[in-house]
């Protein structure tokens, strides 16, 4: 198994409030971890909750105790959210932030994986393709789901960056979590919105499918972002089985 990771500002925003991390080694009890998260808020508070949230996360999986991944993971995620939303509620420059997470823990040939919000898991396979995981947290999902919206007609929705759940905004969080089977040459993507929002499945995949080394796929994907407009912070983490 090998990894990159790539985060990089964009071409309209001023600041990057995006925050990755990945290991291919433990950390704590945990076979290995990647992580995007993309933080909302002030001109400080987004940068600071992304931040927080992550490195609050490896300090939680280095020191927890816990029987199961998935039960791990959730006793992560749930202490981490009450640190981020005591953090919004008791400093004045920090209130209203919070932040997106995907969470990735690759344990041979699994994948177990959490999100909150809008960022995401895609799966590439040779046999199946780019499959996107994760189901976003969003106003425009919730409006496919009932039939009041078309998907194509997603990407161009004027709401299509407000979500409905997040890291920090509230004092509980309810994440979902998937447990995904991989194969040899799998190869797994985490993304913020700024990639997502500006690069189709279609150029994705051909990335992906690609004879390159990830560094080169990852800062490919970032490219052809900010090629398309670069109109938020670009976060892609890359794992091949």
């Amino acid at each position: 198994m090998k990894s990159a990771a790539l985060t990089d500002i964009g071409r309209q925003r001023a600041l990057n409030q995006d925050f990755i991390f990945r290991s291919d080694e433990a950390i704590g009890l945990l076979p290995s971890l990647y992580i995007v998260a993309d933080g909302m808020g002030g001109h400080k508070a987004g940068d600071y909750a992304s931040r927080f949230c992550v490195e609050d996360f490896i300090k939680e999986a280095r020191t927890g105790k816990f029987k199961t991944l998935l039960g791990g993971l959730e006793s992560i995620i749930n202490i981490v959210n009450e640190h981020v939303y005591n953090k919004s509620v008791t400093v004045p420059e920090y209130k209203g932030m919070g932040t997106t997470l995907v969470a990735a823990v690759v344990d041979e040939n699994t994948v177990t994986v959490s999100n909150v919000g809008d960022s995401r898991m895609y799966l590439f396979s040779e046999n199946e393709g780019l499959k996107q995981i994760t189901v976003d947290h969003s106003l425009v999902e919730n409006m496919i789901r009932v039939g009041k919206l078309e998907r194509k007609e997603a990407a161009h929705h004027p709401k299509k960056n407000v979500i409905t759940r997040a890291i920090g905004v509230d004092s509980s969080v309810e994440p979902d979590f998937y447990e995904i089977d991989l194969e040899k040459g799998d190869i797994i993507l985490l993304c913020s919105d700024g990639l997502s929002n500006m690069v189709d499945d279609d150029r994705i995949t051909d990335c992906l499918k690609e004879t390159k080394d990830l560094d080169e796929k990852a800062r490919e994907l970032v490219d052809y972002a900010n090629e398309r407009g670069g109109k938020d912070n670009i976060s892609v983490v890359l794992i091949e089985i």
